[in-house]
Protein backbone atom coordinates (compact mmCIF):
# COMPACT_ATOMS: atom_id res chain seq x y z
CA UNK A 1 0.00 0.00 0.00
CA UNK A 2 2.82 1.90 0.75
CA UNK A 3 4.66 1.80 -2.67
CA UNK A 4 0.96 2.73 -4.42
CA UNK A 5 1.01 6.03 -2.21
CA UNK A 6 4.58 6.84 -3.36
CA UNK A 7 4.14 5.91 -7.18
CA UNK A 8 1.42 8.84 -6.67
CA UNK A 9 3.75 11.17 -5.27
CA UNK A 10 5.63 11.00 -8.00
CA UNK A 11 2.65 11.02 -10.44
CA UNK A 12 1.43 14.08 -9.09
CA UNK A 13 4.84 15.90 -9.16
CA UNK A 14 5.73 14.99 -12.55
CA UNK A 15 1.85 14.72 -14.38
CA UNK A 16 0.15 17.31 -12.28
CA UNK A 17 3.56 19.81 -11.53
CA UNK A 18 2.17 20.07 -7.99
CA UNK A 19 4.17 22.11 -5.39
CA UNK A 20 6.26 20.25 -2.87
CA UNK A 21 4.37 21.50 -0.17
CA UNK A 22 1.25 20.00 -1.57
CA UNK A 23 2.83 16.90 -2.11
CA UNK A 24 4.36 16.76 1.84
CA UNK A 25 0.43 17.79 2.50
CA UNK A 26 -0.84 14.75 -0.11
CA UNK A 27 1.88 12.03 1.85
CA UNK A 28 1.11 13.04 5.57
CA UNK A 29 -2.57 12.46 4.82
CA UNK A 30 -2.49 9.28 2.89
CA UNK A 31 -0.01 7.81 5.02
CA UNK A 32 -2.32 8.50 8.44
CA UNK A 33 -5.15 7.03 6.16
CA UNK A 34 -3.01 4.17 4.92
CA UNK A 35 -2.68 3.63 9.36
CA UNK A 36 -6.13 3.80 9.76
CA UNK A 37 -6.96 1.17 7.29
CA UNK A 38 -4.16 -0.91 8.60
CA UNK A 39 -5.59 -0.95 11.98
CA UNK A 40 -8.93 -2.65 10.27
CA UNK A 41 -6.28 -5.43 8.77
CA UNK A 42 -6.95 -3.53 5.70
CA UNK A 43 -3.37 -4.57 3.57
CA UNK A 44 -4.62 -4.02 -0.16
CA UNK A 45 -6.61 -1.07 -1.47
CA UNK A 46 -8.95 -3.70 -3.81
CA UNK A 47 -10.40 -3.96 -0.32
CA UNK A 48 -11.38 -0.85 1.01
CA UNK A 49 -15.30 0.16 0.84
CA UNK A 50 -17.32 3.45 1.13
CA UNK A 51 -17.72 2.51 4.87
CA UNK A 52 -14.10 2.72 5.80
CA UNK A 53 -13.24 6.36 4.28
CA UNK A 54 -17.36 7.32 6.10
CA UNK A 55 -15.46 5.76 9.35
CA UNK A 56 -12.24 7.69 8.59
CA UNK A 57 -13.68 10.59 8.08
CA UNK A 58 -15.83 10.32 11.42
CA UNK A 59 -12.90 9.31 13.37
CA UNK A 60 -11.42 12.96 11.98
CA UNK A 61 -14.48 14.75 12.93
CA UNK A 62 -14.43 13.01 16.47
CA UNK A 63 -10.35 14.62 16.94
CA UNK A 64 -11.82 17.64 16.13
CA UNK A 65 -10.52 18.08 13.28
CA UNK A 66 -11.72 21.59 11.65
CA UNK A 67 -14.07 21.30 8.41
CA UNK A 68 -11.15 22.28 6.05
CA UNK A 69 -8.81 19.94 7.08
CA UNK A 70 -11.69 16.89 6.47
CA UNK A 71 -12.38 18.34 2.95
CA UNK A 72 -8.58 18.36 2.54
CA UNK A 73 -8.26 15.31 3.68
CA UNK A 74 -10.93 14.09 1.55
CA UNK A 75 -9.81 15.45 -1.20
CA UNK A 76 -6.30 13.55 -1.17
CA UNK A 77 -8.27 10.47 -0.65
CA UNK A 78 -10.30 10.67 -3.38
CA UNK A 79 -8.12 11.74 -5.99
CA UNK A 80 -5.55 8.96 -4.70
CA UNK A 81 -8.46 6.45 -5.26
CA UNK A 82 -9.06 8.11 -9.18
CA UNK A 83 -5.63 7.72 -9.62
CA UNK A 84 -5.64 3.73 -8.60
CA UNK A 85 -8.22 3.46 -10.32
CA UNK A 86 -6.71 4.97 -13.69
CA UNK A 87 -3.18 2.92 -12.80
CA UNK A 88 -5.59 -0.28 -12.82
CA UNK A 89 -4.85 -1.10 -9.63
CA UNK A 90 -8.55 -1.02 -8.10
CA UNK A 91 -11.15 -1.68 -10.16
CA UNK A 92 -13.84 0.91 -8.42
CA UNK A 93 -13.87 4.11 -7.04
CA UNK A 94 -15.44 3.85 -3.77
CA UNK A 95 -14.91 7.04 -2.77
CA UNK A 96 -16.40 9.05 -5.84
CA UNK A 97 -19.76 9.35 -4.46
CA UNK A 98 -18.74 10.66 -0.54
CA UNK A 99 -19.72 14.00 -0.68
CA UNK A 100 -16.73 16.82 0.72
CA UNK A 101 -18.07 18.46 3.94
CA UNK A 102 -19.38 22.25 3.23
CA UNK A 103 -16.98 24.97 4.17
CA UNK A 104 -17.99 28.01 6.59
CA UNK A 105 -16.09 31.03 4.31
CA UNK A 106 -13.87 32.58 6.48
CA UNK A 107 -13.02 36.02 5.07
CA UNK A 108 -9.16 37.03 4.86
CA UNK A 109 -7.58 38.93 7.25
CA UNK A 110 -6.45 42.20 5.99
CA UNK A 111 -4.28 45.29 7.52
CA UNK A 112 -5.27 48.62 7.07
CA UNK A 113 -3.24 51.02 4.94
CA UNK A 114 -1.87 52.92 7.96
CA UNK A 115 -1.12 49.42 9.20
CA UNK A 116 0.98 48.35 6.14
CA UNK A 117 2.40 51.89 5.94
CA UNK A 118 3.61 51.32 9.76
CA UNK A 119 4.83 48.02 9.13
CA UNK A 120 6.89 48.97 5.85
CA UNK A 121 8.35 52.13 7.74
CA UNK A 122 11.85 50.64 8.55
CA UNK A 123 14.95 52.52 8.80
CA UNK A 124 17.59 51.60 7.29
CA UNK A 125 21.78 51.14 8.92
CA UNK A 126 23.12 47.96 7.84
CA UNK A 127 22.37 45.28 4.99
CA UNK A 128 19.77 43.44 6.81
CA UNK A 129 17.18 46.33 6.89
CA UNK A 130 18.15 47.26 3.67
CA UNK A 131 16.93 43.44 2.71
CA UNK A 132 14.00 43.22 5.17
CA UNK A 133 12.68 46.60 3.75
CA UNK A 134 12.79 45.36 0.09
CA UNK A 135 11.53 41.92 0.76
CA UNK A 136 8.47 43.41 2.96
CA UNK A 137 8.00 46.24 -0.11
CA UNK A 138 7.84 43.70 -2.55
CA UNK A 139 5.72 40.87 -1.03
CA UNK A 140 2.95 44.71 -0.62
CA UNK A 141 3.57 45.61 -4.14
CA UNK A 142 3.21 42.19 -6.25
CA UNK A 143 1.02 40.49 -3.85
CA UNK A 144 3.39 37.27 -4.68
CA UNK A 145 2.94 34.40 -2.32
CA UNK A 146 5.99 34.42 0.56
CA UNK A 147 7.16 30.37 -1.39
CA UNK A 148 7.51 32.86 -3.93
CA UNK A 149 9.34 35.51 -2.47
CA UNK A 150 12.19 33.08 -0.94
CA UNK A 151 12.70 31.44 -4.60
CA UNK A 152 13.39 35.10 -6.73
CA UNK A 153 16.85 34.79 -8.38
CA UNK A 154 18.84 37.91 -9.52
CA UNK A 155 17.44 37.30 -13.07
CA UNK A 156 13.96 37.12 -11.94
CA UNK A 157 13.98 41.13 -11.76
CA UNK A 158 13.91 43.03 -14.91
CA UNK A 159 15.22 46.31 -13.34
CA UNK A 160 14.70 48.09 -17.13
CA UNK A 161 10.67 46.83 -17.35
CA UNK A 162 10.41 47.10 -13.72
CA UNK A 163 8.74 43.57 -13.66
CA UNK A 164 9.10 40.24 -11.73
CA UNK A 165 8.82 36.69 -13.59
CA UNK A 166 7.92 34.41 -11.16
CA UNK A 167 6.96 30.28 -11.85
CA UNK A 168 4.17 29.85 -9.70
CA UNK A 169 1.06 26.99 -8.27
CA UNK A 170 1.30 24.32 -11.18
CA UNK A 171 4.46 25.66 -12.79
CA UNK A 172 2.77 28.35 -14.34
CA UNK A 173 4.85 31.45 -15.32
CA UNK A 174 3.44 34.97 -14.65
CA UNK A 175 4.42 38.83 -14.84
CA UNK A 176 3.77 41.33 -12.18
CA UNK A 177 4.78 44.74 -12.39
CA UNK A 178 6.75 46.56 -9.62
CA UNK A 179 6.08 50.50 -8.62
CA UNK A 180 8.91 52.99 -8.68
CA UNK A 181 8.70 53.38 -4.88
CA UNK A 182 10.04 49.77 -4.16
CA UNK A 183 11.86 49.56 -7.73
CA UNK A 184 14.03 52.46 -5.08
CA UNK A 185 14.40 50.25 -2.16
CA UNK A 186 15.03 46.90 -4.62
CA UNK A 187 17.87 48.81 -6.17
CA UNK A 188 19.32 50.07 -2.88
CA UNK A 189 19.54 46.35 -1.55
CA UNK A 190 21.37 44.82 -4.44
CA UNK A 191 24.22 47.07 -3.70
CA UNK A 192 24.47 46.30 -0.59
CA UNK A 193 23.84 42.06 -1.05
CA UNK A 194 27.36 41.02 -1.85
CA UNK A 195 27.72 42.29 1.81
CA UNK A 196 25.43 39.20 2.35
CA UNK A 197 27.38 36.77 0.95
CA UNK A 198 30.10 33.95 2.55
CA UNK A 199 32.46 32.49 0.49
CA UNK A 200 29.43 30.59 -1.17
CA UNK A 201 28.01 31.86 -4.47
CA UNK A 202 24.80 31.68 -4.73
CA UNK A 203 22.15 33.39 -7.42
CA UNK A 204 19.17 33.88 -4.75
CA UNK A 205 17.77 37.67 -4.84
CA UNK A 206 17.15 37.49 -0.91
CA UNK A 207 19.88 36.05 1.54
CA UNK A 208 20.11 34.81 5.25
CA UNK A 209 22.51 35.93 7.63
CA UNK A 210 24.47 32.52 6.64
CA UNK A 211 24.42 33.98 2.77
CA UNK A 212 22.14 31.12 1.75
CA UNK A 213 18.88 31.96 0.26
CA UNK A 214 16.21 33.18 2.54
CA UNK A 215 14.05 30.25 3.55
CA UNK A 216 10.17 31.08 4.29
CA UNK A 217 10.57 29.97 7.73
CA UNK A 218 13.47 32.92 8.32
CA UNK A 219 11.30 35.43 6.88
CA UNK A 220 8.67 34.55 8.91
CA UNK A 221 11.23 35.03 11.86
CA UNK A 222 12.13 38.36 10.68
CA UNK A 223 8.41 39.97 10.13
CA UNK A 224 7.15 38.57 13.52
CA UNK A 225 10.13 40.33 15.15
CA UNK A 226 9.42 43.52 13.60
CA UNK A 227 5.38 43.44 13.94
CA UNK A 228 6.66 43.36 17.69
CA UNK A 229 9.06 46.27 17.37
CA UNK A 230 5.94 48.32 15.80
CA UNK A 231 3.14 46.97 18.38
CA UNK A 232 1.42 45.58 15.50
CA UNK A 233 -0.86 42.34 15.41
CA UNK A 234 1.45 39.97 15.93
CA UNK A 235 -0.59 37.39 14.44
CA UNK A 236 -0.22 38.74 10.83
CA UNK A 237 1.31 36.35 8.23
CA UNK A 238 3.05 37.11 5.15
CA UNK A 239 -0.38 35.96 3.38
CA UNK A 240 -1.89 39.24 4.84
CA UNK A 241 0.03 40.93 2.94
CA UNK A 242 -1.21 39.51 -0.12
CA UNK A 243 -4.35 39.75 0.90
CA UNK A 244 -3.52 43.33 1.51
CA UNK A 245 -2.13 43.86 -1.71
CA UNK A 246 -5.45 42.75 -3.51
CA UNK A 247 -7.99 44.53 -1.44
CA UNK A 248 -6.38 47.94 -1.25
CA UNK A 249 -6.13 47.58 -5.15
CA UNK A 250 -9.69 46.41 -5.20
CA UNK A 251 -10.83 49.65 -2.84
CA UNK A 252 -9.26 51.95 -5.37
CA UNK A 253 -10.65 50.60 -8.19
CA UNK A 254 -8.66 48.16 -10.06
CA UNK A 255 -10.21 45.34 -12.22
CA UNK A 256 -10.76 41.88 -11.11
CA UNK A 257 -9.10 40.24 -13.30
CA UNK A 258 -5.88 42.17 -13.61
CA UNK A 259 -5.43 41.12 -9.96
CA UNK A 260 -6.41 37.41 -10.47
CA UNK A 261 -3.45 37.35 -12.96
CA UNK A 262 -1.19 39.38 -10.54
CA UNK A 263 -1.83 36.43 -7.82
CA UNK A 264 -1.75 34.03 -10.13
CA UNK A 265 -5.16 32.75 -9.58
CA UNK A 266 -6.29 30.06 -12.10
CA UNK A 267 -9.67 30.64 -11.42
CA UNK A 268 -11.40 34.22 -10.70
CA UNK A 269 -13.73 32.42 -8.11
CA UNK A 270 -10.94 32.63 -5.98
CA UNK A 271 -9.90 36.76 -6.42
CA UNK A 272 -13.70 37.26 -5.54
CA UNK A 273 -13.36 36.44 -1.78
CA UNK A 274 -11.67 40.14 -2.11
CA UNK A 275 -15.19 41.88 -3.22
CA UNK A 276 -17.06 40.45 -0.12
CA UNK A 277 -14.13 42.25 1.70
CA UNK A 278 -15.15 45.76 0.10
CA UNK A 279 -18.90 45.25 0.61
CA UNK A 280 -18.35 44.34 4.32
CA UNK A 281 -16.28 47.32 4.64
CA UNK A 282 -18.77 49.24 2.85
CA UNK A 283 -21.89 47.99 4.84
CA UNK A 284 -19.68 48.47 8.03
CA UNK A 285 -18.88 52.63 7.21
CA UNK A 286 -22.25 53.10 6.48
CA UNK A 287 -23.66 51.52 9.25
CA UNK A 288 -21.30 53.75 11.59
CA UNK A 289 -21.45 56.85 9.79
CA UNK A 290 -25.11 57.17 7.99
CA UNK A 291 -27.17 59.24 10.39
CA UNK A 292 -30.79 57.62 9.45
CA UNK A 293 -29.34 53.73 9.97
CA UNK A 294 -30.30 54.03 13.72
CA UNK A 295 -33.47 54.66 15.13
Amino acid sequence: MENDILDYMDYISYEKGLSENTKASYKSDLMAYKAFLNKRHINTWDKVKQEDIKDYLMFLTNEKETSTTLARKLTAIKTFHKYLVKENRIKIDVSENIERPKLRKKLPQVMSIEEVAKLLDIQIHNEFDSRNKAMLELLYATGIRVSELVCLTLHSIDLENCVIRLIGKGNKERIVPIGEYTMVYLKEYLDLRHQLLKNTATEALFLNNHGKAMTRQGFFKILKKLLKEKGLNENISPHTLRHSFATHLLNYGADLRSIQLMLGHSDIATTKIYTHITRDKIKEEYQKYHPRDHK
